[in-house]
């Protein structure tokens, strides 16, 4: 089983959202369905005690605990979730999916 992990940079700005929101405590849920046109549909969250489940899929990445439910984990398999600015001054929270079929692989900086 593939990881599903985090960078560095978004578990950064997932641990200070845990903190301001008083949850630094719970882990992060992922979820994925796939929407008619097989595109996918994410969502996260923090997820309290009460809605784990024996069989969900943990991982640990940079200090962030992320659950994933067992429905959701082959679409999320492999998915890398970074925190980059998409525009000056708009940071988002991304997937980097291989399961999605409009992923497209980061491009390689060349190292001139």
């Amino acid at each position: 089983m593939e990881n599903i992990s985090v960078s560095e940079v978004a578990a950064g700005q997932i641990k200070k959202a845990a903190i301001e929101s008083q949850v630094d405590m719970l882990p992060l849920r992922l979820a994925a369905t796939k929407n008619a046109d097989g595109s996918l549909h994410y969502g996260m969250g923090f997820d309290d005690v009460g809605n784990s489940k024996g069989e969900d899929a943990s991982f640990e990445s940079h200090g962030v605990t992320i659950v994933v439910a067992k429905t959701s984990l082959p679409l999320l398999q492999g998915t890398v979730i970074d925190y980059v600015e998409l525009e000056p001054k708009q940071f988002h929270f991304v997937f980097f999916n291989p399961n999605d079929p409009n992923y497209k692989p980061p491009a390689e900086e060349s190292a001139e």
